[in-house]
C-alpha cells in the first residue's frame, strides 16, 4: 500500500544549479524516491545534509561533464562522469558537490528513512552497512532497478503500487547485502498484531498513547508487547507514534493557508514550541526551514 509520504527534507546551500520543472516524485512504503532535472552554470557547487541515508543515482549528464561529490568528514571524493554512477550517503553525513564542464544532468534520489528499512528487513541490514558511506560505484542490477524506478516517478501512467514497492524491496537488498535470514531471532508481532498497533496508532496519533493500552489491545504484557513491536518495526511504539504524527505535520505544512500556530493546535502539541522541538528531533530541521525548502507534488 503506498503511503501518504512527503518528499524529505535535505539542507542545502547550491550555487549554480536550477531546477527545471521538478523535482516528481513516490513513495512506496514510507522509502521517496525523486527525480531531478537540473541546468548547471559554470563551476556550480553545493552543499548538503540529508536526515535520512540517501542513494544519488546519476541518469544523464551531458558528454565530457563531471559531477564530483565528496565527503569532507572522511576525506572520500567520488567522480561522477557516465549514467548510472552511483554514491550512498548515510545519515546526516554533510557531502559537497561541484560540477566541472556539466550544462545539465537528470539524477534519481533514493531516501532511506530507517524506520522504513526496519520495518521492510528488520535486523537484517547491518548498522555499519547503514553507515559506510560509498562515493562513486557502478552496479549494473542496480543501475536496471534504479532506471525503472525513474521511469515509474516520471511516468503519467505510473504501474500498480506494488510494482515500485518490489523494486524498492529488491533494490534495498542488493544495496545492504541483505541475506535471508536475520542475524538472531527475535519475538515479533504478527502480521495481524502488527497491523492492528499500526492502525490503532494511526488513527490515535494526535492523542496521548499509553504502551499500557496498546499492548491490552493485543492481550499482551507491557514488556512483551514493547519487545515484539520493536523487532517488528525497529522502533519502539512510542516513537513510531511521534513519527507518525510528524508524518502527518508535513502534510499539513504544503498548505500555506495554515500556521505553525494553527499546525500545532490540530495535531496535538501544546504549543508551536513544543511542535518545534518534537519535529526537529525527528526530522532534523525546524518545521519552518522543511516548509521553506519542501518541492511541491505536481498536479
Amino acid at each position: 500500500m503506498n503511503e501518504t509520504v512527503s518528499p524529505p527534507c535535505m539542507q542545502s546551500d547550491i550555487h549554480g544549479f536550477v531546477v527545471k520543472g521538478g523535482p516528481v516524485w513516490r513513495a512506496w512504503d514510507g522509502i521517496v524516491a525523486d527525480v531531478w532535472d537540473v541546468e548547471c552554470h559554470p563551476s556550480a557547487r553545493g552543499a548538503y545534509v540529508a536526515p535520512y541515508p540517501r542513494l544519488f543515482v546519476l541518469l544523464d549528464i551531458n558528454e565530457g561533464g563531471r559531477l564530483e561529490l565528496s565527503a569532507p568528514g572522511i576525506g572520500a571524493v567520488g567522480c561522477h562522469e557516465r549514467p548510472f554512477s552511483m554514491s550512498y550517503i548515510p545519515a546526516q553525513m554533510p557531502v559537497e558537490s561541484r560540477a566541472l564542464g556539466v550544462t545539465g544532468l537528470r539524477h534519481l534520489d533514493l531516501h532511506l528513512p530507517g524506520t522504513a528499512l526496519m520495518r521492510k528487513f528488520g535486523g537484517m541490514i547491518a548498522h555499519e552497512k547503514l553507515a559506510e558511506a560509498r562515493l562513486n560505484f557502478h552496479d549494473a542490477r542496480l543501475a536496471a532497478l534504479a532506471g525503472m524506478l525513474a521511469e515509474e516517478c516520471e511516468s503519467r501512467q505510473p504501474l500498480n503500487d506494488r510494482c515500485g514497492a518490489g523494486l524498492i524491496d529488491a533494490l534495498i537488498a542488493m544495496l545492504f547485502t541483505v541475506g535471508s535470514r536475520t542475524p538472531k531471532a527475535r519475538p515479533t508481532l504478527s502480521r495481524i498484531q502488527l497491523d492492528q498497533s499500526l492502525d490503532y496508532i494511526e488513527r490515535h496519533c494526535f492523542e496521548p498513547i499509553r504502551l499500557h493500552g496498546l499492548a491490552s489491545l493485543l492481550g499482551l504484557s507491557e514488556s512483551h508487547f514493547s519487545h515484539a513491536f520493536k523487532a517488528s518495526t525497529g522502533v519502539p511504539p512510542l516513537r513510531w507514534q511521534m513519527e507518525t504524527r510528524v508524518g502527518k505535520v508535513k502534510d499539513l505544512l504544503l498548505r500555506d493557508d495554515l500556521t505553525l500556530t494553527d499546525i500545532s493546535a490540530m495535531t496535538g502539541f501544546a504549543d508551536q514550541a513544543h511542535l518545534t522541538r518534537s519535529f526537529k528531533k525527528v526530522v532534523g530541521v525546524t518545521p519552518s526551514e522543511w516548509r521553506r525548502s519542501a518541492p511541491r507534488p505536481r498536479g
